[in-house]
């Protein structure tokens, strides 16, 4: 086959980008230069073809609305294994977030700018899902490419929060919350890049767990920047986290943000062990932001210090870099975001790793011709991000990440003191969903002012689980538990013991007059 060619009028357009001069017999003599050096590219065409997958026949269906009370669904399947490796997830219902591939059925990521396309490879998670007996029951609806921490940007439409449906559900992985908390599924996937894990389990009441960075690999889900991308579990109970964490976990030697020799363990062996000794840290800067409900921060005091019930020692500790963090998160996400997953249409360049070049070419055509439809969340990282690559020459960029060694030793040098961090995972409970025609300033603070927690850790790459802390005006809120790096079974072991001192955790049955304790 043979690739698309530049008219001379194109070799221009190309020229005039680097700041090249060119006469009219400069470009056509270019002209054939250039269809000379892409017969490289017809013999790649070529070769990949060869070895291009055929996406499978699986039946998918649009849910009718009496099944999604809530708007968490997409797309809704019954997709199994027929030759499951292990039965450690037998008979449990997942939802696959939106922008993580499943093989056959349709990905939008909530945006108008991928609609309509057909995954030909599953998600490395999706398969080991599947390879533990799990059952695919659908895709969970995800904001606008994932760029909001509300649940108001779909291009499908809102996703509700089942303890009040008049209130946000959280992001970007509102569907996996939501679904998880009404009981729809047994676990979900969600991605985090700024807290899209950890703001829906907060805002919804149940289990969100943004792994370290590279501990699970994100080969197969739409990336937003290389060096914050993360998946992780969503569920009603941290067991249930530690179970689905064993499963994904592991290097797949197709993800180059995973070291070569992660390996997975069962992170289920050790979480009845207590806390007793165990030193928690309260991080003084997590709290009293200007967004944040003082109910809130009480309740997150109040949970930190029950811990003391179990035998472990809870004290203060102040990390000034905390505040500073979320800057480098910034400038980090809104640069890389505008390079790679707009410029770069998902992937970008320069990596190793397994791509997906037709989701590439899909996104590529689709993102200029819907641009106007895109969430003003965004428009915004667009505008911004170009003007720091180009104007700014990313050299803002390149300070950030010269400071992420900086921001990372702040939380370690805490964690040589503590064996885990703790603040509220986000600074108020879920708010009213925005009326229409709200003014953009207002958008934009409703679907990102939340994320104050949150996004540090995808920058610095702690694990940080979020379990629900209690409830505040009925509502839930969310505790934020920080580990060392690769330590994420110590996380998990204190917010079980958390869970076990609660009693579980309240469903949204609770909010309707009855509480109901989530277990299995």
């Amino acid at each position: 086959m043979t690739v698309l060619r530049p008219e001379s009028d194109a070799i221009g357009s190309a020229a005039k980008h680097f700041g090249i001069n060119l006469t009219a017999s400069d470009r056509e003599e270019f002209a054939g230069l250039v269809d000379g050096a892409l017969g490289s590219y017809d013999e790649v065409d070529e070769l990949y073809a060869a070895i291009t997958p055929t996406a499978p026949d699986r039946e998918h269906r649009t849910p009718a609305e009496s099944d999604n009370q809530f708007g968490g669904w997409y797309v809704t399947t019954n997709i199994t294994s027929s030759e499951p490796v292990d039965d450690r997830l037998a008979g449990m219902r997942v939802a696959i977030k939106d922008n993580v591939a499943v093989a056959g059925v349709p990905m939008m990521n909530g945006s108008r700018t991928l609609e309509g396309f057909i995954p030909s490879r599953d998600a490395t998670v999706v398969t080991r899902l599947l390879d533990s007996g799990a059952e695919i029951a659908g895709k969970s609806v995800c904001e606008d490419l994932c760029f909001s921490g509300s649940s108001f940007t779909s291009a499908s439409g809102t996703v509700r929060n089942p303890w009040d449906p008049t209130r946000e559900a959280g992001g970007s992985s509102g569907g996996s919350g939501a679904l998880v908390a009404n009981g729809d599924v047994d676990i979900a996937i969600g991605g985090d890049q700024g807290g899209s894990i950890r703001i829906p389990a907060a805002f919804c009441g149940v289990v969100g767990h943004k792994p370290t960075f590279g501990l699970v690999p994100y080969t197969g889900a739409f990336p937003i920047e290389r060096t914050i991308d993360h998946v992780g579990p969503i569920t009603r109970t941290v067991a249930d986290a530690a179970l689905m964490l064993s499963v994904i976990a592991g290097t797949d030697g197709n993800d180059p943000r995973q070291p070569a020799d992660v390996t997975a363990h069962d992170y289920t062996h050790g979480l009845d062990a207590g806390v007793e000794g165990l030193r928690i840290g309260i991080v003084t800067e997590g709290f009293g932001h200007d967004a944040s409900q003082p109910q809130v921060d009480a309740a997150i005091r109040a949970a930190a210090h029950r811990l003391t019930e179990a035998g472990a020692v809870v004290d203060e500790v102040s990390i000034p870099w905390h505040r500073h963090a979320f800057h480098v998160w910034n400038v980090i996400a809104t640069d890389g975001a505008a390079y790679q997953m707009l410029d770069g249409n998902g992937y970008g360049l320069n990596a190793d790793g397994l791509y997906d070049p037709e989701q590439m070419a899909y996104f590529a055509g689709r993102r200029i011709e819907h641009a106007d439809a895109l969430a003003d969340t965004v428009k915004l990282v667009a505008l911004c991000g170009h003007h720091g690559v180009t104007t700014l020459g990313a050299s803002s960029y390149g300070k950030a990440r010269n400071l992420v060694p900086t921001a990372r030793a702040a939380y370690d040098t805490a964690l040589d003191s503590f064996d885990v961090l703790v603040m509220p995972t986000l600074p108020y409970t879920a708010t009213q969903l925005p009326e229409p025609g709200i003014d953009r300033a207002t958008y934009l603070t409703k679907a990102l002012g939340m994320i104050a927690n949150t996004a540090p850790m995808d920058v610095t790459g702690h694990p940080a689980l979020s379990v629900p802390a209690g409830l505040v005006d009925g509502l839930p809120v969310g505790m934020m538990i920080i580990g060392k790096h690769f330590d994420d079974a110590t996380v998990l072991r204190v917010g079980h013991t958390f869970e076990q001192l609660q009693g579980g955790f309240p469903t949204p049955d609770a909010a309707r007059g009855h509480a109901v304790l989530a277990s299995r």
